[in-house]
């Protein structure tokens, strides 16, 4: 066994362990991408997950990559891959499966589509959008070999396509979008980050069952914010409401009117 193959393994029976990760094909797929293929070449400015700042690795060594850390895609505004036994995280608890539709608002350079793109099979389809066009081209070529991943340079507020089985979004917003409750095929479920101006919030997982909808808090989270969300008061209390209220116990409602649940 090569020192990467190894370093791969380790890798994804620490995030099973930490995690408690239920799903073999999400752990297939996470032995099975390659992180280095997503990312620009080495060395790479890396922090764990209480880290305030990165540190630049010692070498260009895929290897380093293969442990619990955030990648900088871009230090300067502090956007990162994504910490991968969170996002593992949530992708199980999701219960996406072979087949499935979904959808990603934010793909950044792709890894976690590629991930997603394993675990949902030939017969499946990631649909990933990403608003930054310099990303979405970088990402669009990174999955180039992964022919059931489409890329799409967009906002993920507007339109996002057919009905989804399943919807990650991969930044903070005050609120879930009317578009992205619309979009889910009956028990559709919403992976949404509801975060205030600081960046910090609560992950809610959001269900379609029957004519509405149930929400409930999953994982307290600090995230780099979606391009449009408000920086108003009145965003953040949106945001504080929702967690408090979901927080409690699952949360049902029909629609969104003005960022907050309604009956109407």
């Amino acid at each position: 066994m090569s020192d990467l193959t190894a370093a791969r393994a380790r890798y994804v029976e620490l995030i099973a362990k930490r995690e408690r990760i239920s799903s073999p094909r999400l752990l297939e797929a996470l032995a099975a991408v390659p992180r280095e293929d997503f990312l620009a070449k080495g060395p790479w400015r890396i922090k764990s997950e209480a880290a305030r700042s990165y540190r630049l690795t010692p070498d260009a060594d895929p290897a380093r990559l293969y442990d619990n850390v955030l990648v900088a895609i871009d230090a300067r505004r502090k956007l990162d891959t994504g910490l991968p036994s969170l996002w593992a995280h949530f992708i199980d608890l999701l219960e996406i499966g072979e087949k499935d539709r979904v959808v990603q608002i934010g793909c950044g350079l792709g890894y976690f589509s590629a991930v997603l793109s394993k675990i949902v099979g030939p017969k499946g389809r990631v649909h990933a959008i990403e608003c930054d066009g310099r990303l979405a081209a970088r990402a669009a070529n990174c999955l180039r070999a992964y022919r059931n991943v489409e890329v799409v340079h967009g906002d993920g507020c507007e339109k996002i396509g057919e009905p989804a089985d399943v919807i990650i979004v991969h930044a903070g917003f005050s609120h879930p979008h009317p578009v992205w409750l619309q979009s889910l095929r009956p028990r559709g479920r919403l992976l949404a980050p509801l975060t205030q101006r600081d960046r910090e919030g609560a992950a809610l997982m959001i269900t379609r069952k029957g004519r509405g909808f149930e929400a409930e808090a999953v994982q307290q989270i600090r995230i780099f914010p979606g391009q449009g969300r408000g920086v108003t008061a009145l965003d953040d209390r949106v945001a504080d409401w929702w967690q408090r209220a979901s927080a409690l116990a699952p949360l049902r409602f029909r629609g969104i009117a003005q960022g907050l649940p309604s009956d109407g």
